[in-house]
């Protein structure tokens, strides 16, 4: 507790300092008025920051408030008082310095806020279509021009504030008419009480071939306090439950042929497969025991990382798709935060004769993305 009690007030200098620099160091000559009402965000930063770790309340809302003081109040304090700072550095040799650094702090500042507040407001609900061919000798001819659409970390529970957004992207992946729909994992944020309100909607998503999905680290649920040890798995039945009564088909190390005539192709599923970092319970064995050698074979694994430390060097997959990442929901031109902590964390990949394709995601943790819009993406598959 004494440790949890020095964090915490660790935490509020930390939020308080930018501030006091400002109200000190730059807002000097103005009337406390203004210097109170400049504080009253952080006040409301801190407040959420107790609700959620000191009352325990993880519900979205909460987490959503967090996320947006963060970006909109911390954030822009934090950055204009780092440039300030180096400005009032300067200023020992250009005594123009301060002022000239206030300026380029205000400028660097208005244009975060513009990027967060687009990103709160219209990011989250942009959808996005990314269309991607598939070349092999080995998909065959009856499968040639096969169109799959794959969906991936729906985190639905975001969108229980926007749920007309969910029904646009079952509208638009139905328009695509696509031959087969794949889930990439993470239905839910925590709980399976997320897909209540969009059961009847989830249901819509039609394909010829039908809706194949796996699981992600978050569907098992375990991101929340229990009571009792066993709710992360009753938690996880109800999950695997929704997902068949929605008329999803899911895959827990297992396999599907899907056939036209004489020929097939091979659906394989892992459970989530996270290594080290996150839950992981893949079986890539037992899931491709009894799939013929030469057939083309699409591996459905949530997490990225499991290509290079197991796909790779242990099969021979053609195509794997993913999610997980959701390029940290933040992207500008081909650069995303999320290349320092993947390899491979969104778009295509190829290695010899192997693909991957990472998803950046239909849905957010938390309501915002800028740049790594929500995507659906639209698999052509093309005989070489």
């Amino acid at each position: 507790m004494t440790v949890f009690f020095i964090m915490f007030i660790g935490l509020g200098l930390l939020l308080l300092l930018p501030d006091a620099y400002i109200i000190f160091g730059v807002l000097g000559n103005a009337s406390w008025w203004w210097k109170v009402v400049f504080f009253l965000p952080t006040l409301a930063l801190y407040f959420v920051i107790i609700k959620i770790f000191v009352l325990g309340d993880m519900r979205q809302g909460a987490m959503n408030w967090l996320f947006w003081l963060s970006l909109l109040v911390f954030l822009p304090v934090f950055i204009f008082a780092i440039i300030s700072l180096i400005g009032k550095g300067i200023v020992l040799f250009w005594s123009q310095g301060s002022m000239v650094f206030n300026w380029i702090a205000l400028g660097i500042t208005c244009l975060w806020l513009i990027i967060a507040i687009y990103g709160i407001t219209v990011g989250w609900k942009k959808i996005t279509v990314e269309k991607v061919t598939i070349a092999s000798s080995k998909i065959p001819e009856s499968f040639n021009d096969y169109k799959i659409v794959q969906l991936s970390d729906f985190h639905i529970g975001t969108y229980a504030s926007s749920p007309k957004t969910v029904e646009k992207i079952v509208r638009k992946v139905n328009s695509l008419n696509p031959d087969l729909i794949v889930f990439t994992g993470d239905l839910v944020n925590t709980s399976s009480s997320e897909i209540n309100q969009f059961e009847d909607v989830l249901s819509q998503l039609k394909a010829k071939d039908g809706v194949l999905s796996v699981l992600g680290n978050h569907d098992y649920c375990l991101y929340k306090s229990y009571v009792a040890p066993d709710s992360p798995e009753k938690e996880l039945s109800k999950v695997v439950a929704t997902e068949k009564k929605v008329g999803w088909q899911l895959l827990r190390n297992d396999q599907l042929q899907i056939k036209r005539g004489n020929d097939s192709i091979a659906i394989i599923g892992v459970e989530n497969a996270g290594g080290e970092s996150f839950t992981d319970r893949a079986d890539l064995k037992k899931a491709l025991s009894g799939v013929p050698e030469n057939e083309f074979k699409i591996l459905l694994s949530h997490d990225p990382s499991h290509w290079r430390r197991e796909v790779l060097p242990k099969s021979d997959i053609d195509l794997m798709l993913a999610g997980h990442t959701h390029a940290m929901q933040f992207k500008i031109g081909n650069w995303s935060p999320s290349k320092y902590s993947y390899p491979e964390w969104g778009g295509l990949y190829k290695e010899g004769n192997q693909q991957l394709y990472v998803s950046t995601g239909i849905g957010e943790n938390v309501a915002f993305r800028f740049g790594a819009y929500p995507q659906i993406v639209l698999i052509d598959l093309k005989r070489e």
